[in-house]
């Protein structure tokens, strides 16, 4: 429960910035004619909805398990970091779209107005404010153990960057002259493409999740370690790993001598259960499956 609260936490502290940055953004885009400043505050728009997906997701991930979810919940905070790469995805298109189209219509002669500073400001404020409450999230996305915190963290982060592309375009665009005012949609371009960058990211560790990919194998490859740590267990085999929302479950066999009580081998695999909660949380889905030495030899 504490948990969820500096999760609800963190993510209110997010989006009360979105607000005030989406705002700013769309007056200051309009106001100064700026393209970049306008995808910019789409870019933050995003962010706001994402925040409110992880507050609804993150509440579902939380309940305990009940008879129709053995398992818990806990896919459903790799669903919410899944629908942020969908919108993370959705943003960055309509944003190439929208710079190549404006490039397009210079390139053919049209005339692009210069944007105004206010847009410049809003920009700069962005970067600040952006990183900021990225450095926050991260830090928070770690020590909870969150995917959903550490998928919203990197948004964050995502729009600072954008933000960074956006100041470099504007400030071109004003003090360079009216032959550059290219560079307005063309920051707009940069920051779609980053943003598709990190939303194949989060949507490439999302589907793996959800589709049931195995664990790294340098933890695969620790997990085989440990258990065989255990004294009296021998050759740990036949793993099997997975990601239950921001928990491991891990299945394996391991050989043991064939004239041990039932009682000692209960243990033994009791043991290596343990050791496995210890090192990996003690919410870890552990299943240890005893076979006598003298079945493989």
């Amino acid at each position: 429960m504490e948990r969820d609260k500096e999760i609800y936490k963190v993510t209110l502290v997010g989006s009360a910035v979105n607000i005030v940055l989406l705002l700013f953004k769309f007056a200051a885009g309009i106001m100064g004619h700026s393209a970049a400043m306008v995808a910019d505050a789409v870019h933050s728009l995003s962010d706001f909805v994402t925040d409110v997906v992880v507050l609804v997701f993150v509440r579902i991930s939380s309940m305990p398990q009940d008879k129709s979810h053995d398992y818990g919940h806990g896919k459903y905070e790799t669903l919410a970091m899944t629908v942020i790469g969908l919108a993370l995805l959705a943003v960055a298109i309509g944003i190439v779209y929208g710079g190549v189209a404006k490039i397009a219509a210079w390139h053919a002669g049209q005339q692009l107005s210069a944007p105004g500073t206010i847009a410049l400001w809003a920009a700069l404020l962005s970067i600040v404010m952006k990183e900021a409450v990225y450095r926050y999230s991260i830090i928070k996305a770690r020590s909870l153990q969150s995917q959903a915190v550490e998928a919203n963290a990197w948004h964050h982060r995502s729009d600072a960057l954008s933000s960074l592309g956006t100041a470099a375009g504007i400030g071109g665009a004003i003090f360079l002259g009216q032959r550059w005012t290219v560079l307005d949609p063309l920051a707009s371009v940069v920051v779609g493409l980053f943003i598709l960058k990190v939303a194949a990211g989060l949507l490439r560790r999302g589907i793996g999740d959800l589709m049931e990919q195995s664990l790294p194998d340098d933890v695969e490859t620790e997990i085989l370690r440990l258990a065989a740590s255990v004294q009296g267990v021998a050759q740990p085999h036949e793993l099997r790993t997975r990601r239950i929302g921001n928990h491991y479950a891990i299945e394996l066999h391991i050989l043991m001598d064939g004239n041990m009580s039932l009682r000692e081998a209960h243990d033994k695999a009791s043991e290596v259960e343990q050791l496995l909660r210890e090192r990996y949380g003690a919410e870890t889905h552990v299943a240890v499956h005893v076979e006598p030495l003298a079945v493989r030899e």
